[in-house]
C-alpha cells in the first residue's frame, strides 16, 4: 500500500525558512517522479517543484531561486526547503508521486499525501 505522509509545515514571519518532509511507504522514492503542489483557499492545486527518478528538478516561476526539491533515497524522503517565504506562499502543501507526462498537472499524479498547512505571515 502507498502512503505520503507530509510534515514539518507551521507558521513563520516573511523572509523566514521552512522544510517540509514527505515519507514514503509502499514504493521507491527513487523510481518515479515526485512532486510538489500547494493549494491557497479559494485558489487551484497548484505545482510547484518536481523530481525525477535521476535527481532532475523543475521549478514554477513563482518559487524558482527560493525553494529547493530534494530526496533521500536512503530515508524514502522528499523534502522542500523553502526560503525567503512570502505571505503569499500561504497554502497546504501537498506531495505526490507517479509518472506524469506534464509534470505541475496534478491530474497526472496517482499518489498523494494528506497535507501541511504553511502559514506565512507580514
Amino acid at each position: 500500500q502507498v502512503q505520503l505522509v507530509e510534515s514539518g509545515g507551521g507558521s513563520v514571519q516573511a523572509g523566514g525558512a521552512l522544510r517540509v518532509s514527505c515519507a514514503a511507504s509502499g514504493y521507491a522514492v527513487s523510481s518515479v517522479y515526485m512532486g510538489w503542489f500547494r493549494q491557497a483557499p479559494g485558489k487551484e492545486r497548484e505545482g510547484i517543484a518536481s523530481i525525477d527518478r535521476f535527481g532532475t528538478t523543475l521549478y514554477a516561476d513563482s518559487v524558482k531561486g527560493r525553494f529547493t526539491i530534494s530526496k533521500d533515497n536512503a530515508k524514502n524522503t522528499l523534502y522542500l526547503e523553502m526560503n525567503s517565504l512570502k505571505p503569499e506562499d500561504t497554502a497546504m502543501y501537498y506531495c505526490a508521486a507517479g509518472r506524469p507526462i506534464r509534470v505541475f498537472q496534478a491530474s497526472q499524479y496517482n499518489y498523494w499525501g494528506q497535507g501541511t498547512q504553511v502559514t506565512v505571515s507580514s
